[in-house]
């Protein structure tokens, strides 16, 4: 039987500058993202949608959660493979499409993770593994478009 988990959050808008939403341009998109036992997040919008170019917008936290659970996963599946990962580092890159009227959505993501790994000869299999990982993401698995990864490696005894 498949284990169900529940997560929560509770997100608060902070931009009512004193008119609420009277008119596009009379609010801020700022908000706030809480998590019960971890420091609060401060959001915005895409300064392009006016928002704080200066705070995490939606699309940075979409793109950080698939990099992160890739990671996650791709450390696991290294630990119980034998291959030990020294660094990890991902330049994830993601490509959102708006549409004529406002809308709009990602239509790939390509996660570039650049690994070191402590041994030259498990270079192969640590490459593969990404493949494994990106199968095994939660949130990959939850997305309905492609999530792509064109890993490096490189060991130390090299």
């Amino acid at each position: 039987m498949a284990k169900q988990h529940l997560y929560k959050t509770n997100l608060t808008w902070e931009g009512n500058k004193g008119s609420g939403t009277m008119d596009y341009r009379s609010y801020d998109r700022d908000f706030k993202v809480e998590v019960e036992g971890k420091a609060p997040l401060s959001g915005s919008s895409d300064s392009i949608f006016l928002g704080d170019k200066t705070k995490h917008n939606p699309e940075d936290l979409l793109l950080a959660s698939v990099s992160s659970c890739h990671m996650l996963w791709y450390l696991h599946l290294c630990a119980e493979n034998g291959v030990v990962v020294i660094e990890y580092q991902d330049n994830a890159v993601g490509t959102m499409i708006e549409s004529a009227d406002g809308s709009g959505k990602f239509s790939e993501i390509t996660l570039n993770p650049l690994v070191v790994i402590s041994k030259k000869e498990h270079k192969d299999l640590a490459l593969r593994l990404h493949k494994e990982a990106n199968k095994k993401c939660f949130i990959a698995n939850s997305l309905n478009f492609p999530v792509k990864h064109e890993g490096s490696c490189r060991a130390e005894d090299e």
